[in-house]
């Protein structure tokens, strides 16, 4: 590990899924002067990424381990870090906001807390801000997203001063100028969406048929994960395995790696709702986003309505590329007209502030007199306490010897997953009958 001066700034990162430290890591770099000390702590869980998945993100931190929330607790308590970003879904940040809380009492320089969203927010809006509340720093990706946070806060009464206007750190790269050869069209995979084998198995075939029909282009298939890997989302049934139901042509095939890299040479992006999106009409690639199984809040294509992108496979098949709406772009972030670089300078200079003055307790509007039959749940699943304190016999380090934690952690997993993936749809069917 290299070694800190005492002017050196830290920061922690902890994250429960390989897209959330992509979107974690990259905040704290975006927020915090260069030559700041990352130390990165990965949420043990279903989703914990795979040292290939960390690989693919390509963030390289001054120490990275796992770690339970009460371990992570343990460790603010005597870090030293200036700033901690929390990149977790909702209910964990929540039930680390009160055990930060807790661990910090007393204390008159704690740490800048941040959190945010790794991508477009579609679905549980309230739910998730309420659950984020509470942070120094609620990031908001667009001005849409900015606007929308703080009605709900101050819709419930709650303090809307956190929300900060950004966008996704991971924007970036060469904006597309001319098709390459071959004509290359890269459909984004989600885990989630859609969800059903039938509606996930149309979409497979759709794109194995595009491949048919354009014998010129070549067709791929972006996955996000390799088999027994998880991500943010559960995948129950995973590409892979339905590919091996159709007779592909050659000019069709399954990619993995870094969505930047595939951008790279992509000529038209498609998907269903994917944040890939948001990465491609940043760069300026052709983008659709499927109409084939509706425009709904369940697939999350709801989000690009007014986008000009919304197409089916029949229009795309027919050579329809679409033409994206400038101030739609616009106000989702997006900074396409080369605005990027400066949309963290509001972020930046809102830390720096917390960290020059006084920081008072961290008060999320979710407490034991607000939401007492909600709060003691959500902090419980993370063995806290509803003061934030860690409830007896919760999970720790040194009470599992490090090999033996491990075997049995894997172990674990890989029962979990393979009840997802292989036992579930098999009880389903079951009942279907």
């Amino acid at each position: 590990m290299p070694v800190r001066n005492e002017k050196q700034q830290r920061v922690a990162v902890l994250a429960d899924s390989d897209t959330r430290w992509k979107w974690g890591s990259l905040t704290a770099a975006r927020l915090l002067p260069d030559g700041a000390a990352l130390d990165g702590f990965l949420l043990r869980g279903r989703a914990t990424p795979t040292p290939r998945q960390l690989q693919e993100v390509g963030v390289r931190a001054d120490s990275l381990r796992e770690v339970t929330a009460v371990e992570f607790l343990r460790a603010m308590r005597s870090g030293g870090y200036d700033v901690v970003v929390l990149a977790l879904v909702g209910g964990a940040v929540q039930a680390l906001l009160h055990g930060l809380a807790h661990t910090w009492q007393g204390s008159a320089d704690r740490p800048v807390v941040v959190t945010g969203y790794v991508g477009v927010v579609y679905e549980k809006l309230a739910d998730g801000l309420l659950l984020r509340h509470g942070a120094d720093v609620v990031l908001a990706n667009s001005a849409y997203d900015a606007d929308r946070f703080r009605a709900v806060y101050e819709g419930v009464g709650a303090d809307a001063t956190a929300v900060t206007e950004c966008a996704l750190p991971f924007l970036g790269g060469a904006p597309y100028q001319k098709a390459h050869d071959p004509y290359t069209v890269v459909f984004a995979a989600q885990p989630s969406v859609p969800d059903t084998p039938a509606d996930r198995m149309y979409l497979l075939d759709r794109l194995v048929r595009h491949a048919e029909s354009h014998p010129d282009r070549e067709v791929l298939l972006k996955l996000r994960s390799k088999p027994g890997e998880h991500t943010t989302h559960i995948e129950e049934t995973p590409y892979q395995k339905l590919v091996q139901r159709l007779r592909a042509p050659a000019n069709f095939r399954l990619v993995y790696g870094n969505m930047g890299e595939v951008l790279d040479r992509t000529d038209l992006l498609v998907t269903v709702s994917s944040t890939a999106a948001l990465e491609a009409l940043h760069r300026r690639v052709p983008t659709a986003l499927l109409t084939d199984l509706g425009v709904r809040e369940a697939l999350g294509n709801h989000h690009f309505t007014g986008s000009g992108c919304l197409v089916s496979w029949d229009q795309l098949d027919a050579g329809r590329i679409p033409e994206p709406d400038a101030a739609w772009v616009a106000r989702q972030g997006v900074a396409a007209d080369g605005t990027y670089e400066n949309a963290f300078d509001g972020a930046r200079a809102r830390v720096a502030e917390l960290l020059a003055g006084d920081r008072p307790p961290l008060a999320p509007y979710y407490s034991r007199t607000t939401a007492p039959g909600y709060l003691p749940r959500v902090l419980a699943r993370h063995h806290l306490a509803p003061d934030g304190s860690p409830l007896p016999g919760a999970p720790a380090a040194d009470k599992d010897p490090g090999a033996v934690r491990q075997i049995v952690r894997r172990a674990a997993r890989g029962a979990y997953r393979h009840g997802v993936q292989r036992v579930a749809p098999v009880i389903r069917r079951m009942g279907e009958l």
